[in-house]
């Protein structure tokens, strides 16, 4: 049986895709990490409003932002010990 033949799981029409919800990408790696958005914010230095805008679609991160969201999903304790240590 292909994906056309099974009325049941009918492919997607670009309508359909238009209005489901998205999940913002700063979500997802939050909670891949296991943090609450306040812990989120405080370990990588984002502003909790900033945050909950991007995360309730108020908002979508910049260029540097959206850079910097993969750092973190990819890398989590690097940025983590960056952050700990005094700029000098």
């Amino acid at each position: 049986m292909n994906k056309t033949s099974d009325l049941d799981n009918m492919p997607l029409s670009n309508d359909d895709l238009q209005r489901m919800k998205r999940t913002p990408q700063a979500k997802i790696i939050r909670r891949a990490l296991k943090l609450n958005q306040h812990e989120f914010a405080a370990q990588f230095h984002i502003a909790i409003g900033t945050l909950r805008d991007w995360e309730q679609n108020r908002a979508e991160p910049d260029g540097a932002a959206k850079a910097y969201l993969r750092v973190i999903a990819r890398e989590p304790d690097m940025v983590r010990r960056a952050l700990s240590r005094p700029y000098s």
